[in-house]
């Protein structure tokens, strides 16, 4: 086979792939467009009373969504807050479906860093509740769920431990992690409602002078936890 008829092939091949390829979107637009003409032919063909039935089910639909809101709210969603005892513990993810509770320690450093994004994410997913807990103060809870890292997240969904998330290291292994990081692995247990792509998680913006961090874990003193903080007097 000489060169130009290898060529010649190819060219044609070519030719075929991309009127292949143009079919296809033709084809999908063609499927867009009689979607949206079937949705303007069906409001048109809508009477009064069909318009005025759609009206009545958007405004029933905005009224549930405020009553679940100020219900969220009631039970102390919308806010990222601390509770005194492990007793509160069990109050709190009983009346709520899903809870992130953060098990800190005021002398760990990193603990003081996901305070600062999960107060942001309290305001931003009300579905959810935000609490924490001093683990000085739930002996008997942090080892029922086999707390042994701090900080940790506990995930609860209808009253049962779902997840956990220990450390930084499903976070970039970085204290420089953005707040999106921390709410894309919250989703991926499904704990919030994310609206982004499980499949792809945020990317670390590498700032100056910032670097990835090796995670060493410290014993608390007089306790069997684990610190991942840098300095167990941080």
């Amino acid at each position: 086979m000489t060169w130009e008829l290898e060529k010649k092939m190819a060219s044609q091949s070519m030719e075929v792939v991309a009127k292949a390829v143009e079919q296809q979107m033709l084809q999908s637009a063609r499927m867009v467009e009689e979607q949206l003409d079937a949705e303007l032919e069906k409001l048109q063909t809508m009477d009064e009373d069909d318009l005025e039935r759609l009206k009545e089910r958007r405004l029933e639909a905005l009224k549930k969504a405020q009553k679940q809101k100020q219900e969220w709210i009631s039970k102390g969603h919308g806010e990222y807050r601390e509770i005194p005892s492990e007793r509160d513990f069990f109050a709190e993810v009983k009346e709520s479906k899903s809870v992130v509770c953060h098990f800190y320690r005021d002398s760990t450093f990193r603990c003081k860093i996901l305070d600062k994004h999960l107060a942001v994410l309290a305001k931003k997913h009300l579905e959810t509740k935000f609490i924490k807990l001093n683990v000085e103060k739930a002996p008997f809870l942090t080892e029922r769920l086999k707390i042994k890292v701090i900080p940790t997240l506990a995930l609860v969904k209808d009253g049962k431990t779902k997840d956990y998330i220990v450390g930084f290291t499903d976070l970039g292994n970085t204290d420089e992690f953005p707040t999106e990081m921390l709410e894309w692995r919250l989703g991926c247990s499904s704990i919030i409602n994310y609206s982004g792509n499980i499949l792809e998680p945020p990317t670390i913006g590498q700032k100056s002078g910032a670097k990835f961090t090796k995670v060493e874990k410290k014993t608390i003193r007089g306790k069997g936890y684990d610190s991942d903080s840098e300095s167990d007097e941080d």
